[in-house]
């Protein structure tokens, strides 16, 4: 499965209600692919799949696969307890997924031999291929990853961790296995702010949420990576990046709930996050605003 270009994390608008807004959620989606995402990750972290139902989960797919029309992969998630991510991983199937994003199992800590069994379980509910998201309490070593590198089914590596040190000891693992077709991704919050040095680890990839507030400012950013353009891209990484992380980093969640904000300001009422996560502040929203300003003005819009 080919990815080439900024990988999309779309949100799950909601409406007033509480509802998921479907009709918001293809605009969102399609406002974006002129852009060139490398593909369309629905359900998944930046759309709140943990606060999803099943039933929402498929809702959300189908509209994602409906809009996007084959023009890229439609990877969606599935996780958390075992029975969620199994309904989950078939839901996606049902509704013309291309591949599943397998997020950490639910509050308990497992050995490395049972994370990789989690892994097999979610591959075998469906006839989908699934990446492996290594975050949280879903911790792999490069042993585990290399066996399951020899299920085919096994397609990808998102590391959400940070550990640069293991991240690199499982690119070799993996490759020492034989599968040179494997996708890695690095997938820590606002990954633009590390993608410069995940791609010495031969970690290439990278997800993007702010491509789903601010596409042209992510766009600008991918552009200078894949051509070398340092002076821009870290003009972009210290002019918008790194105040987006400083702001983000003052409340946890705001991984998601910035990215919201940011799609309400731009004039699309995409609503609130669900609980546990909190909207931001009036104040904060104001500093968002002239964040994302300076990242228009850099990018040339």
């Amino acid at each position: 499965m080919n990815f080439d270009g900024v990988l999309f994390f779309p949100v799950t608008p909601f409406t007033p209600e509480g509802a998921v807004d479907t009709e918001l959620l293809k605009e969102h989606i399609s406002s974006r692919l002129p852009y060139g995402p490398g593909g369309v990750f629905p359900a998944c972290g930046t759309g709140e799949f943990h606060a999803l139902s099943i039933d929402e989960v498929r809702t959300v797919v189908a509209a994602a696969v409906e809009v996007v029309a084959g023009q890229v992969p439609v990877v969606a998630g599935a996780g958390g307890p075992l029975g969620h991510a199994l309904a989950a991983a078939r839901a996606a199937e049902e509704a013309g997924a291309d591949a599943l994003l397998v997020l950490p199992p639910y509050l308990v800590t497992g050995p490395t031999d049972g994370l990789v069994a989690y892994i097999e379980a979610v591959a075998a509910a469906s006839s989908l291929p699934v990446i492996v998201y290594h975050r949280g309490n879903a911790k792999f070593t490069a042993a585990s990853m290399a066996r399951l590198a020899a299920n085919p089914k096994v397609i990808g590596f998102k590391d959400g961790l940070g550990d640069v040190g293991l991240a690199q000891e499982i690119v070799s693992a993996v490759k020492a296995a034989g599968r040179e077709d494997f996708a890695f991704f690095n997938g820590l919050l606002t990954a633009e702010l590390t993608q410069g040095a995940y791609r010495g680890l031969g970690i290439p990839l990278y997800s993007s949420a702010a491509f789903a507030m601010a596409p042209e400012i992510a766009k600008a950013y991918y552009d200078a990576y894949v051509s070398g353009d340092e002076e821009r891209r870290n003009a972009l990484l210290e002019g918008f990046y790194a105040p987006l992380v400083r702001l983000r980093d003052q409340t946890p969640g705001f991984g998601v709930s910035l990215i919201k904000a940011g799609l309400r300001l731009g004039g699309l009422p995409v609503g609130s996050v669900r609980p546990p996560l909190v909207d931001p502040t009036e104040d904060q929203e104001l500093e968002l605003k002239a964040i994302l300003a300076r990242g228009y003005e850099l990018a040339g819009r």
